[in-house]
């Protein structure tokens, strides 16, 4: 697949975070709040 038809099928997506008990939309939040998000570690936890 070319470069050009792999960015025709993408789209935008909006990322909500839950912080502090409630979900909010990511792109809403200031650039000092945005960068603390992208330097946050993800992890999965075991069941």
């Amino acid at each position: 697949m070319t470069p050009l038809k792999q960015q025709q099928k993408r789209q935008k997506c909006e990322v909500y975070t839950r912080v502090v008990g409630y979900l909010s939309p990511v792109h809403r939040w200031n650039k000092g709040k945005k960068s603390e998000f992208l330097d946050r570690k993800t992890f999965n936890v075991a069941r």
